[in-house]
């Protein structure tokens, strides 16, 4: 790698550093954890990313497996979480299968990186996105959350972020859990039902979201999957991303 693309690179984990933990120092997401997150829990952060969501459920007391699979962004974890004990940091992806697979860097915009080529392809042009390349791919190791169980236990949240792959990482589970979330965008609904749809098949859940970094939850009341893939079908282009949210009844 050349000096300036290593400079470009390190430049962009700075921005997404500073663009994670400028709102409140991150602490937006405290609130709406602490909903699913007690003290104690064992949590998997799956796309911890710089580390944002890590720190805040360090805040509610939560014992954390993070797993990022870029190497500079897992070298930034290990600076800002390495010394806890309560926080184990795995360089893998997560899939429906254990073994390789290629992840695509965006290196202004790391947070973005993604194993999936179909979210690359709808971000292409798209209004929000503009601007955004993925320049450079590597192989990754990856495994799956069932064998990430086997090893740390049953997480009582798991949050999932991973840029169009969130399907692929729900296919790796065959158990369910009290509650987990999966990030949502307006690019790819189609993957977002598709997520909700794997969420039924494991267990029975009622479903909430949150738009962008709001930290609130958009609806009241839990619905069932069939009316939050109606909402997901209304909101607007511009609305771009959220979370989704499934709690076991």
């Amino acid at each position: 790698m050349s000096f300036w693309t290593s400079l470009r690179r390190e430049w962009g984990v700075a921005r997404s550093i500073h663009h994670r933990f400028q709102t409140n120092h991150g602490r937006w997401r405290d609130p709406l954890l602490a909903q699913f997150v007690r003290p104690g829990d064992l949590v998997f952060d799956v796309g911890a990313h710089v580390g944002d969501c890590i720190a805040s459920l360090r805040r509610l007391g939560a014992r954390v497996v993070a797993v990022e699979p870029q190497p500079a962004l897992h070298r930034a974890l290990r600076f800002l979480h390495g010394h806890d004990p309560q926080v184990k940091l795995e360089r893998v992806a997560l899939g429906q299968c254990s073994g390789q697979t290629e992840l695509h860097l965006n290196l202004s915009n790391p947070t973005v990186a993604s194993a999936s080529s179909a979210f690359i392809d709808a971000a292409a042009g798209a209004a929000g996105w503009h601007g955004q390349r993925w320049e450079q791919a590597i192989q990754v190791p990856m495994t799956t959350l069932d064998r990430m169980i086997v090893h740390y236990g049953l997480p009582s949240f798991c949050k999932i972020d991973v840029e169009g792959f969130e399907i692929q990482v729900l296919r790796g589970l065959s158990e369910p859990l009290a509650a987990l979330s999966f990030e949502f965008t307006t690019i790819q609904r189609a993957v977002a039902a598709q997520a909700i749809q794997l969420c039924e098949r494991l267990g029975d859940y009622h479903y909430n979201a949150s738009l962008g970094a709001s930290g609130r939850l958009e609806h009241a009341s839990w619905v069932d999957a069939r009316a939050l893939v109606a909402w997901l079908e209304r909101l607007p282009h511009a609305a771009n991303a959220g979370d989704i949210y499934a709690l076991r009844r």
